[in-house]
């Protein structure tokens, strides 16, 4: 009697649950949905952040809220998307450094990309050195020899220490023998902004849309973008392999979810973002700030974040045996 008694208090407990989750995904979204941006505000992220959620929302009876969330190369934010309730109500964008700088370094204890469900991603932008407008270096050419001649001495603004940009300035030092001073930013590409304008560094490294605004000012001009193919907003900025070397790098932006959350909740975002992304609005904007567009699925951007892991880890498996980074 009393194990009946058990089995059916444990099933009116599953049938409570799947009523429960079954209303979730009819009724959402209900309300306000957060979203954070693991960096500050100003800078690239940041501004993608809040042009594709203020466009998702026109779509839903709610609102789409931006919290910027910093620290840890990203990863605190990022860590309290892991921690939130998996109901659809909080999101967060990740990085670059999301993917690789955070796991790979182990900066968040708790950190693991098993308790995201990614939703899509937005872009996937090459990243450019980057100097003043009145800078003395007209070429990247010209930057090359003054390094040359100044080991050490030419300042470049850097993201993070052991992210990305701080990896390609390594591997560009070394494959062409030359030898600059890198300075970390933390926060993005805004700090980035302040520091070459005041003249505390003369390069700076990150994607010409991060720039986008300085540069459609005639505040900044890029030298050369790390990529195969001419950005198609910034068509003066020529690419690395034009020049004859070999490098690509850059970062990315995508959208995810804590891990459990319904699959039709999952499919009711996926497709509120696809919907803004196609948008003119959306792509009109990327376009005009020089962003590459690059949409993947829900499925498609969970096997690129593998892949992508995979090849980094490996490049950084190098440059420890190399002995220019440290793990």
């Amino acid at each position: 009697m009393r194990n009946n008694l058990i089995r059916l208090i444990v099933s009116l407990i599953a049938i409570c649950l799947v009523v429960s989750i079954t209303g979730l995904a009819s009724d959402y979204p209900s309300k306000d949905i957060r979203t954070i941006c693991p960096w500050g505000q100003g800078g690239g992220t940041d501004a993608i952040t809040r042009m594709i959620t203020k466009i998702a929302e026109k779509s839903i009876p709610v609102s789409i809220y931006v919290e910027n969330i910093e620290g840890g190369v990203s990863g605190t934010g990022i860590y309290e998307v892991m921690k939130a309730n998996p109901d659809g109500y909080t999101l967060g964008t990740m990085t670059y450094d999301s993917i690789i700088t955070v796991p790979r370094k182990k900066l968040v204890p708790g950190y693991d990309l098993d308790k995201l469900a990614l939703i899509c991603r937005l872009t996937s932008e090459a990243d450019a050195l980057m100097v003043r407008e009145d800078s003395r270096f007209e070429t990247f050419e010209d930057l090359l020899e003054a390094a040359k001649q100044e080991p050490g001495q030419i300042n470049v603004g850097i993201q993070n220490l052991g992210n990305r940009t701080h990896i390609a300035m390594l591997m560009l030092q070394d494959d062409l023998g030359v030898e600059f001073n890198l300075i970390s930013y933390t926060g993005g590409a805004g700090a980035q902004k302040e520091a070459l304008l005041s003249g505390e560094v003369e390069v700076i490294i990150t994607s010409l849309g991060d720039f986008a605004p300085l540069l459609n000012a005639g505040q900044a001009r890029g030298l050369v973008e790390f990529s195969a193919k001419r950005n198609p907003q910034f068509k003066e900025v020529p690419t690395f392999k034009e020049l004859g070397y070999e490098m690509e790098i850059g970062s990315f932006v995508i959208v995810a979810a804590p891990a459990g959350i319904p699959n039709d909740v999952l499919a009711k975002l996926e497709k509120i973002f696809d919907d803004a992304y196609h948008t003119d609005e959306f792509l009109g904007w990327l376009d005009k700030v020089g962003v590459t567009s690059a949409w993947l699925n829900s499925e498609e951007v969970e096997q690129y974040v593998k892949k992508t892991q995979a090849k980094y880890f490996e490049i950084m498996d190098m440059l420890v045996e190399q002995g220019i980074i440290e793990e």
